[in-house]
C-alpha cells in the first residue's frame, strides 16, 4: 500500500510556524511530506524546507509528493534527534521553525507487516527505522518478567502490567511469541474480561509500551527539544504534536524551563545563577482537533499541538 496518512492539526501547526516567504524550516518527523507541503506552498524561492525522517516508506512516498518543489525541499533519512548535526553538514546554523508531528503514522499501523497493529497478524517487529537490529519480538522474548513489567507500567500506563508480564513469560516457555495477533491473545488472557467490555482494546497499551522501547521514543524527545529550541532564530517557532500523555508532560515541561530556566530559591529577591529565558510559551493551553477534524479523522483523537518561540535577548 501507497504512504498515507493524515496530518493532523494541519492548518494549526502551519499558522503557528509564522512562516515567513525566505524562512528555513525543518519537519524533523516528515511522514508522507503533508506539513511540509503546506510550508512549501507559503515559500518564496530563496526559502527551504529540511525534512528528516527515519523510515524508508515515508523518505519514498515524501519525495514524490514533494518533488514539485525542486530544490526547495532537501529530505534527510535520519532521526530528529540529528537535527543539528545534520543541519551543520549542509551549512545551516539557525532556522525559522521547526515541526515535530510524534507517534506512529497511519501507514505504519494499517501495513501489517510493520507489526504496529495488534487487528492484523504480522510479525512482531514495530521498527519506526528498519535499519535497526532488535525488534519487538526480541523485548518480548528476552525481556526479563520485571523488565517487562516495567516498559508496560511506564510506558503502556496500564495497571495490569504485572499480570501481562507474567502471561508474556509463561506463554514464551511453551514457545516463542513471534507474531502479533499471538501476543494480543496472551495480553487478553491477563485482563479481566469485564474491564476488556468497557476499556477498548486489552493489547492497545502494550504495544504502545513496547513499541516506545523499542524507538526509544520518549528518551529522543527528552533529550531533543533543548537542541531543537538552540537552532531556532529569533522569533522562531517550534511546534511540537503529542499523541499520548508522556509525550505531552515531557514536552510541557520542557518548554516551561526553557521558558523559565532560574533555580534561585523562590525568596531570593533577585536571580543570581545565570539562567536566562530562551523564549515564550505560546501555547497555555495545547491546541486539540476540531470536532470535524475528529469526524474526518479518529486517530487525532488524542493530539496536542504546543508551540514554543525562541527570543533572543
Amino acid at each position: 500500500m501507497g504512504f498515507e496518512h493524515k496530518s493532523v492539526l494541519l492548518e494549526e501547526t502551519i499558522n503557528g510556524l509564522h512562516i515567513k516567504p525566505d524562512g528555513i524550516y525543518v519537519d524533523g518527523t516528515l511522514g508522507g511530506g503533508g506539513h511540509t507541503y503546506e510550508v512549501c506552498k507559503q515559500l518564496d524561492k530563496t526559502g527551504r524546507v529540511i525534512g528528516i525522517d527515519q523510515d524508508e516508506a515515508a523518505i519514498e512516498a515524501a519525495g514524490i509528493r514533494l518533488s514539485g518543489f525542486g530544490e526547495k525541499v532537501t529530505i534527510v533519512r535520519s532521526n530528529y534527534c540529528n537535527a543539528k548535526s545534520q543541519l551543520h553538514k549542509i551549512g545551516i546554523e539557525n532556522i525559522d521553525g521547526m515541526i515535530l508531528d510524534l507517534g506512529v503514522s497511519s501507514y505504519q499501523l494499517d501495513t501489517a507487516e510493520r507489526g504496529f497493529s495488534y487487528m492484523q497478524d504480522a510479525p512482531l517487529d514495530m521498527r519506526m527505522d528498519r535499519r535497526q537490529t532488535m525488534t519487538a519480538k526480541g523485548i518480548v522474548n528476552t525481556y526479563q518478567q520485571q523488565e517487562l513489567f516495567r516498559v508496560i507500567r511506564d510506558y503502556g500506563e496500564d495497571k495490569f502490567a504485572k499480570n501481562i508480564a507474567k502471561h508474556i513469560v509463561l506463554a514464551r516457555e511453551k514457545e516463542p511469541i513471534l507474531t502479533t495477533l499471538q501476543l494480543a491473545e496472551i495480553i487478553k488472557r491477563a485482563i479481566p474480561m469485564k474491564i476488556q467490555k468497557t476499556q477498548g482494546h486489552p493489547a492497545k497499551r502494550t504495544f504502545q509500551a513496547l513499541r516506545i522501547e523499542l524507538n526509544k521514543e520518549l528518551e529522543v524527545l527528552k533529550n531533543s527539544l533543548d537542541d531543537m529550541i538552540e537552532l531556532l532564530g529569533d522569533k522562531g517557532r517550534l511546534c511540537v504534536i503529542t499523541f499520548h500523555s508522556l509525550e505531552d508532560r515531557i514536552v510541557k515541561s520542557s518548554f516551561r524551563r526553557n521558558e523559565n530556566p532560574c533555580t534561585c530559591p523562590s525568596d531570593f529577591p533577585i536571580c543570581v545563577c545565570g539562567k536566562v529565558s530562551k523564549g515564550k510559551i505560546i501555547t497555555r493551553k495545547p491546541i486539540v482537533p476540531s470536532e470535524e477534524e475528529l469526524l474526518d479523522n479518529p486517530r487525532a483523537k488524542s493530539a496536542k499541538l504546543r508551540i514554543f518561540e525562541k527570543q533572543d535577548k
